[in-house]
């Protein structure tokens, strides 16, 4: 029988031979384990070349933000442009030991499992920074055993072959700070609405608690939690000897100053940030939105400025015309009272009234004064067409308590206002090469966002004249060509009755040169020259300007602008007019880059030439075609001049230029009010309607409602431009002319100068006597077919 000693022995080896079994089981498991995990592991090089979602951003010529469309907020920056002290707060809160590490903190994961085993619960804890790169870029959000190891094992291998900065600058662009802001540069400008390097170390560690529970220690959702979370980190700063004492004291002071900034826009243009979202939306779908491009528009930052608060000025204006609509909200409780800015008006409660003077306090509390002078305007709204008896006083309108709309004006004064029920549209171009300079589609975008420069498609009335004038002069008509200013009556099978159109004035004035015609817009006169021109040649002028056969009528009403155009298509018939000739392209990216900074997209617009003659023109490969002669373009810039010099127009004379020139637009019944202009390097249209063409009112023309916008504009956009000459082409001679026959005058008598083409100068002298080719002033029957 074996003696006790020998069988221990033999069990020893027999247990000694089962655990090295079982251990080299169990590390063959593993090692396979190990390579399937492996296997399934995503590539740590693709860290290298990170492409983050990134919103869209919109940048004005002078590189000004207007806006970004994308659901995450994200600013890329450098671990170099990270303040130091921003880093050290991260470090305190989330990983101290970051820079020691291997990528995994043993300890930390040995307490989370230690956690795991007493509890029975899986809780947060023992993830370093490496291993939040790792779960952030290359795993799943799902909370699986299998993932954890998945994410250990990434991070010893970024620990590898990455840098701790590297490591550092990818986690602090991904991670998630709450209110869709991701990154702490975007983070920075959510909560303190300015860079990192502007933060002081308070701020910075209030950032940097926001990982953990980017709601719960969020300071504008929760500020006493976020608060405690903020003096936690500033302890550990402290602890572990990134700041001193009177360091930690002051930032403990400190008081919780996050507010959402959630306008990070640098200039306001939201009608052509629209148009842009739209444009490449086309192209490359919802990857728009997160593929970090950066759009530089033709925006001009302060010309969009005077567009907005002309319009807005206007639009004011003819309000303070027709009286006051608004009916003021009364008692309501101080919690009711909400800021709610529409266009350049806000609410205000009446708090006091005394000598027609009113006190009132806007949403944030701040005291204003209104003025009797500002307030009296508002006599009561009746119609279009009628008000209500002059205010005796402010009481008779306001009472205390009561919310009404205010709005500055340019003398910093308050006004008493309401949001306009008609609206507008004001476009500005480079005549030269299609630049958009400037777009307000409507009031106020956030309100109404239904874009009037490109979308309203409105009859533009006496606007369209030029082109029927410019098709004339083609056709051997001169400036001084006489046409009969008599009655006329338009019947065709599309009517119920005879149409007997009239003058604005309904006066008929006889014997009337073009010049005189379309400086005071005769309508008889355009009619007569558009039948004697035919109506199928005037249209294939208009094919020529940008118009498109179905907004051209087939009849003579074309010749008072029945047609249909947007503001943006008449701003490109008169670049025509202001660049000599050249029809244009308008356009509003300038550029476009990659998230990279590199340009994918750059617009080499064709342009006009002002000293290219009707024959070389073709020449120069990147020259926008010419569809006027520069003989043509000539006279038709000098009748247009002549619109603001003795016209319909002479309230732009107040600008106290010389080369102004441009066309009133007034519809029936005052439906929509025009203005087309320009000077020597902007062309500018505006616009005044209703959007479901209702009547304007009694003489709302395109001269008293719609040209105030376009001076107001205008003498802040050409402020600092020189005035431009008028330069005679080649074949333009001037001739001494009687008015009255566009003949020759003799010497002494009473005659005006005149431009003609050198083909057309009058070569006989008048006898003061209207020849018998002019038509008799008796009633005139046309077809309108």
């Amino acid at each position: 029988m074996p003696s006790r000693r020998k069988v221990l022995g033999i069990f020893f080896k027999l247990f000694s031979i089962l655990i090295l079994t079982s251990c080299a089981t169990a590390l063959f498991f593993a090692y396979h384990f190990y390579l399937q995990i492996e296997d399934e592991l995503p590539d740590i090089h693709q860290l290298k070349n990170v492409k983050y979602q990134i919103p869209l951003s919109i940048y004005s010529t002078d590189n000004k933000l207007i806006a970004r469309f994308g659901e995450k907020k994200r600013i890329p920056i450098t671990i170099e442009d990270i303040p130091e002290m921003q880093i050290k707060a991260f470090l305190a809160a989330e990983d101290d030991s970051f820079f020691s590490h291997p990528g995994v903190d043993v300890k930390g994961l040995i307490r989370a499992a230690v956690e795991l085993i007493r509890t029975g619960k899986k809780k947060q804890g023992g993830s370093t920074i490496t291993m939040q790169v790792a779960r952030n870029f290359l795993l799943s959000r799902e909370k699986t055993y299998i993932r954890k190891i998945k994410e250990i094992i990434l991070a010893l291998k970024i620990d590898n072959q990455f840098s701790k900065n590297e490591v550092l600058e990818l986690y602090l662009n991904k991670i998630y700070l709450g209110h869709r802001s991701y990154g702490i540069a975007a983070a920075a400008q959510t909560y303190y609405g300015k860079p990192l390097d502007q933060l002081n170390l308070a701020q910075m560690a209030m950032l940097a608690g926001l990982p953990k529970a980017p709601s719960n220690f969020n300071p504008v959702t929760n500020p006493e939690r976020a608060l405690i979370r903020r003096d936690y980190i500033l302890n550990r700063m402290f602890e572990l000897g990134y700041i001193d004492n009177t360091t930690f004291k002051q930032a403990l002071n400190s008081t919780v100053s996050a507010s959402l900034n959630s306008s990070e826009t640098e200039t306001s243009a939201p009608f052509i940030a629209e148009m842009v979202r739209q444009q490449l939306f086309e192209k490359y779908g919802e990857d728009l939105y997160t593929s970090g491009l950066k759009v530089y528009t033709t925006i001009d930052e302060n010309l969009q400025k005077a567009s907005d608060h002309a319009l807005r000025k206007t639009l004011h204006a003819y309000d303070q015309r027709h009286g006051y609509r608004s009916l003021p909200h009364t008692n309501l409780e101080s919690s009711q009272f909400k800021s709610r800015q529409i266009g350049d008006t806000q609410l205000a409660k009446v708090t006091q009234i005394s000598n027609n003077s009113v006190h009132a306090v806007l949403a944030d509390q701040q005291p204003i004064l209104i003025e009797w002078q500002n307030i009296e305007w508002a006599r009561q709204f009746k119609s279009r067409n009628s008000r209500g008896a002059k205010l005796k006083s402010a009481d008779d309108l306001i009472a205390i308590n009561e919310l009404i709309r205010v709005r500055t004006l340019d003398d910093g004064s308050w006004s008493l206002a309401q949001v306009p029920e008609i609206e507008g549209a004001f476009i500005a171009l480079d005549p030269h090469d299609g630049k958009i300079l400037a777009l307000s589609g409507g009031f106020d975008f956030f309100h109404n966002k239904y874009n009037r420069v490109i979308q309203s498609k409105r009859q533009p009335g006496s606007g369209f004249k030029p082109i029927i004038y410019a098709t004339a002069l083609e056709n051997g008509y001169t400036a001084a060509s006489i046409i009969n200013d008599a009655p006329i009556i338009v019947s065709g099978n599309a009517l119920e009755s005879d149409w007997r159109p009239e003058n604005y004035s309904r006066k008929f004035y006889g014997p009337t040169s073009l010049r005189t015609a379309l400086r005071k817009s005769r309508n008889l006169i355009s009619i007569r020259l558009m039948k004697k021109l035919g109506i199928e040649k005037v249209r294939r002028s208009a094919y020529r300007f940008g118009f498109a056969s179905e907004q051209l009528p087939k009849n003579l009403s074309l010749s008072l602008g029945s047609g249909q155009a947007t503001p943006l298509e008449m701003a490109r018939v008169y670049a025509t007019f202001a660049n000599k000739g050249f029809v244009i392209e308008p356009h509003f990216i300038k550029q476009i880059k990659n998230y990279n900074d590199e340009i994918i997209f750059s617009h080499t617009p064709k342009t006009s030439c002002l000293h290219c003659d009707e024959f070389t023109f073709n020449s120069e490969e990147n020259l926008a075609p010419r569809i006027l002669s520069p003989g043509v373009a000539f006279i038709m810039d000098s009748l247009l001049r002549d619109v603001v010099k003795r016209g319909t127009a002479t309230k732009a004379k107040v600008i106290q230029r010389s080369d102004l020139a441009g066309k009133t637009g007034t519809t029936n019944d005052q439906r929509d009010a025009w203005f087309n202009g320009y000077a020597t390097n902007i062309v500018a249209t505006a616009w005044v309607g209703l959007d479901d063409s209702s009547p304007l009112g009694r003489g709302e023309t395109g001269g008293k409602a719609a040209l105030p916008m376009w001076i107001d504009f205008m003498k802040k956009a050409l402020s600092n431009l020189p005035e431009a000459e008028m330069q005679l082409p080649e074949n333009i001679a001037k001739a001494y002319i009687d008015p009255e026959t566009g003949l020759l005058a003799r010497t002494g008598s009473a005659g005006i100068w005149e431009y003609f083409r050198k083909e057309y100068l009058p070569y006989s002298y008048s006898q003061n006597e209207v020849e018998d080719t002019l038509e008799n002033t008796t009633e005139e029957t046309a077809e309108l077919f």
